[in-house]
């Protein structure tokens, strides 16, 4: 009897532990985020508050687009030609991210020198492996053949 209840409680905890660890705080994200690029690229204040305004603009433009791609990605067309239309607009989607990407690049570039930017987009791109690392850690095993 003791072991059964061992059992149970040792299953309801590690069932609440896994629930925890799968919430995700967009807004945990982004203060993690924010601080990381600070610190990697080592900006000061003035540079920080000049730049992430900027950058978050950038970010829901971005998000916006991720979603339309998501949509898309969703439901495979019934027919070759609704297959060809979705290809297309994943394309077109991936255009408009790299346009954005770019016009956004040349507005950081006004504000600060191009060795702050380099160093800005080299830790955005450190933290997001990052936390893609860690995620992928954190699931469990049977989530993560299916990918």
């Amino acid at each position: 009897m003791k072991k059964l209840i061992l059992f149970i409680f040792a299953f309801v905890f590690s069932i609440n532990i896994q629930a925890q660890q799968a919430k995700f705080s967009p807004e945990k994200f982004e203060a993690e985020l924010v601080s990381y690029i600070t610190k990697e690229a080592n900006l000061s204040h003035q540079e920080a508050s000049i730049f992430f305004p900027i950058y978050k603009e950038m970010r829901e433009k971005q998000r916006l687009l991720f979603l339309k791609q998501r949509s898309i990605a969703k439901k495979k067309p019934q027919d070759e030609k609704g297959c060809l239309k979705a290809i297309k607009e994943r394309d077109q989607i991936d255009v408009e991210l790299k346009e954005l990407q770019k016009a956004y690049h040349e507005k950081f570039l006004k504000s600060l020198s191009a060795s702050k930017v380099y160093d800005i987009l080299k830790a955005e791109d450190r933290f997001h492996r990052k936390m893609m690392k860690n995620w992928e850690n954190n699931r469990p095993m049977n989530k993560r053949a299916k990918h």
